[in-house]
Parts: structure tokens; sequence; C-alpha cells
């Protein structure tokens, strides 16, 4: 074979390797590469559902001590912070003689003395009422104190029943509170009645505190002449805190009184453990920040820690509230971001064999990072989180885990 006829055969050699080559290049151009997507995991884990909203503190009884009647009412050097006693003097009143003789101010002197003979009656009933609920919750509280020792009941029922009885207890502790502020409040207007009646004309009044606490705030501090009824301080035990919570009416339906609830961002470095105690009847309408009205009903919390962890906390703190409405063990859960609603019912994109698989599930309780799946998936099983438009069925998938669930 010559060198012209070997070159010819050359060149058409490397022509159809180019040729070749060039196919296989634009053949591979049209192979579909592999979507990148992020996938989580299905797993099996207790799953703890809770309405999150803020919250603000607030003392749970507080007593604003008035001038019983028109007087001159001497400096008050008290401060808000200070500690009070019980039956300590906080002010003192010195009445003006022309006007406490006029009868129509006597006969007002009359009736706030009746008003609070009725207070201290209705507050006496309210201690009988009280101590009935006590005695019932103690006893409630014994059997299934027992029960628990036996295993015979569940922890949850346990503990409900123990906050019960702190509840009671708390309760009829107020009530007790609540007699000695309507005995105060007889004294200080059968002194005052005593006063226009011609009797200790021009003697000082003396008004003391109903209860041990704090000085809330100040209305009237310096001297001068005071109306009847004019509020002078306010009194209230800083230890006695609640959290007020204006939840949605639609997931106050969802919450139970005595729930188990969470108390973060308070300012301390630990949540505070806290119970429902109440939630009131009735909502009320707001609007949200973006104009939207809303119903409302505020739910009431007790902090059920030792008094001396959340020390630092005050009247009208703001708080971040988590009660809790369902917690359901041994769930099999899905990321949130993986579901995606299509044709109205919940869907998601499981990865299976590489590929984009489209199930369709049934979903159940959702928090903001998980949701259970009823039907539709099960546990080990990965999921594509916040599926593009690119991502479909039997789409070939280039998956890399997410770097924290």
């Amino acid at each position: 074979m010559d060198q012209r006829k070997r070159r010819r055969i050359l060149g058409r050699v490397i022509t159809t390797a180019v040729l070749i080559g060039a196919a296989v290049l634009i053949g591979l151009g049209f192979v579909p590469k592999p979507v990148p997507v992020t996938v989580g995991k299905v797993e099996r884990r207790t799953l703890e559902v809770t309405v999150d909203e803020p919250g603000k503190t607030r003392i749970r009884t507080k007593y604003v001590i008035s001038s019983p009647v028109m007087g001159e009412l001497s400096r008050i050097d008290l401060r808000a912070g200070d500690v009070v006693e019980v039956d300590q003097l906080v002010a003192q009143i010195y009445p003006v003689t022309p006007v406490l003789l006029d009868e129509r101010t006597r006969a007002e002197a009359n009736a706030r003395v009746a008003v609070a003979q009725a207070n201290l009656a209705r507050t006496q009933s309210s201690i009988k009422r009280a101590e009935s609920a006590h005695a019932f919750a103690r006893d409630q509280a014994e059997r299934t104190r027992k029960l628990h020792a036996e295993s015979g009941t569940s922890q949850q029922a346990f503990e409900q029943s123990e906050y019960q009885m702190r509840s009671a207890q708390d309760d009829l502790s107020g009530s007790q509170l609540s007699e000695k502020v309507a005995a105060n409040e007889l004294e200080a207007a059968k002194a005052a009645l005593a006063s226009m009646s011609g009797k200790n004309v021009g003697a000082k009044l003396a008004l003391s505190a109903p209860v041990r606490g704090q000085v809330l705030k100040i209305y009237q501090e310096s001297a001068g002449v005071v109306q009847a009824g004019t509020p002078l301080l306010e009194i209230g035990d800083p230890r006695a805190l609640e959290v007020v919570v204006d939840v949605l009416s639609t997931d106050a339906v969802r919450i139970e009184v005595g729930a188990v609830a969470r108390i973060e961002r308070w300012g301390g470095d630990y949540p505070l453990a806290a119970r429902v105690r109440s939630k009131q009847p009735s909502a009320f309408t707001t609007r949200s920040a973006l104009g939207v009205e809303e119903q409302r009903v505020p739910v009431l919390l007790d902090i059920v820690e030792d008094p001396a962890r959340w020390a630092s906390l005050g009247d009208g703190y703001r708080v971040e509230a988590h009660i809790r409405v369902a917690n359901l063990e041994d769930a099999v859960v899905s990321p949130a971001s993986a579901l995606f609603r299509d044709e109205g019912s919940w869907h998601t994109f499981a990865v299976r064999a590489g590929k984009a698989h489209k199930v369709q599930v049934e979903a159940g309780a959702r928090t903001p990072d998980w949701v259970q799946v009823k039907q539709g998936l099960s546990a080990g099983d990965q999921v594509v989180l916040y599926p593009s438009d690119q991502v479909a069925n039997d789409v070939e998938l280039a998956p890399q885990p997410a770097a924290r669930q």
C-alpha cells in the first residue's frame, strides 16, 4: 500500500471518529440532567403542638387605696417599689369640717358603709366556696396520688390534679386577702362616717395597707385637698404574677384549662414552666398588624416555677407563651417544607430510586417545622424540601441532605 492510499484511509478514520464524537456530544446535550434538590427525612418522634403568642405579665390582684372622705391629704412618703407590710400606715387625711357636716356628704358616707358591709359579706361567701373547692381538689389530688403510686393513672393526670389543688389553694388565699381588704374598707368608711357625724372632728384619718406587697403606683404624692374616692396609691404582690395571652378564637377552642405551657423570651436564659389557669368565655375584636379584624380570647397562665427563678419579672413585662394543645407520641412526621397543596390536597415529592415520585398525603397536626403524616409516607422516606418548578414526577434528582433539620 502506497503512502497516498494510507493517508486517505487515516483521514477517513479521523473524520469518522470526529463525526461519532460530535454525535455523542449532541446526544448527551439532549439527555436531561439530574435536578439538584435538598432532601429531608420522614421520622418517628414525639410531636408537641403549641399555640404560640406574645403575652404580658400582670399582678393577679392589685389593691387601690382611695380617700374615703374629702379632706386634706398629707404628703405620701412612699415611692413605687417600696415594700409595705399588712396594716402599715400609707396615707393620712385630715377631714375638712365644713364640707363633712353637709347632709348630702353624710348620706354618701352612709352608703359607702353599706357598700363596704356588702363587699365584706360577699368576700366571706367567696371564702366558703373557695374552701369547698380546695377541699374537693385536695381529696382528688390525694386519690390521684395513690393511683399514680400504683401505676393506676397517667403522669399527666397526676400533674393535672396537683396543679388543680395548688390553684384551689391560691384561690382560697386570694379570697382571704379580699376579706382583709373589704374589712379595711369598712373600717375606713365607718371612720369617715364618724367624722361627718361630729365625732373626732379634726382628727386625722389613717389609711393602712390591706396586704403585704409592693407599692406599684403613686397617684397622689403631694399634699393637698382630695375628693372622696380619689385614688391615692396602688399596692400588689409581685410574686403573684400571671401571664395574659390573647389568642385567636380558633386556637382558644383547642386550649384546655390546666394545659402545660412554656414562657420564653422573658429576659432569662431558660424557659419557665406554666399552666393554663383559665380562659375568658368571651372574645374581643382587634386588628392585626395587616389591618385584618381578628377575634381574640384572653387566656391566663400561672408560672409554676420557683419564684426565685423569675424574681426579676415585673408587672406589664412582655413574654412569649407556648401553650401545648397536643402531644403526639411516636408520630410519623415530615418536614413541613416538603408539603404543598395541589388540587385541594396535600402532596410531597418522595425520592425513590433517584427519581421524584409525587405522593398524596393525609396531613394531621402541624408545627412550624414538622407535620404529622397519617397516610402516604413511612418513617425513613426521603422527601424534597422546598420543591421548585423543575421538580416533577419521574424527574431524575441529585439529592443533597439538609444541613440541619
